[in-house]
């Protein structure tokens, strides 16, 4: 059974980055990076590079960080973009 890629979420005080990485093969698949307000449209935009790459299904990591505020809004948004998790 292949593994879901794992969709990683980072933030510091000004940027918010979401990346789709492949632990089987050891590699990253896509990754978006933006302001903190723009956490929507993050989720939006890696769902859509992983809609590309022919990913639907993904494990979520939230890095330690809540699932609250920024972190959430991004989940939902990429949710919304197609991804299941």
């Amino acid at each position: 059974m292949k593994k879901r890629p794992r969709l990683t979420v980072h933030k510091s005080n000004k940027y918010i980055t979401a990346q789709l990485v492949d632990d089987e093969g050891g590699i990253s698949l896509a990754q978006v990076r933006g302001r903190r307000g723009e956490a929507g449209s993050i989720g939006e935009k890696i769902a859509a590079m992983a809609k590309k790459k022919g990913v639907a299904k993904i494990v979520f990591d939230r890095s330690g960080f809540r699932y609250h505020g920024k972190v959430r809004e991004l989940a939902q948004a990429a949710r919304k973009g197609g991804l299941e998790f």
